[in-house]
């Protein structure tokens, strides 16, 4: 399984002992998102996301992998 949120929400579940229903009932999120979170699907909603992970005392952060010339690259 690829080390990436979906898989690491999955992992930070099993090891509270929780199912997916019981998990989903407590976020306050549906079953089905959760399901589709967990399987990695690529379009989910932000807001969903984030409730999981801040029920998990977890949030995403945007970091740059190297300085770039966004000129440079066609991008603006």
């Amino acid at each position: 399984m690829k080390n990436n949120i979906a898989s690491q929400i999955k992992i930070l579940r099993k090891k509270n002992g929780l199912t997916q229903i019981e998990f989903a009932k407590r976020v306050g999120v549906g079953l089905r998102f959760l399901r589709e979170l967990e399987q990695g699907k690529s379009t989910i909603r932000m807001d969903k996301l984030m409730q999981v992970l801040d029920f998990l005392g977890y949030y995403l952060e945007l970091k740059k992998n190297e300085p770039q010339d966004l000129k440079e690259h066609g991008r603006i």
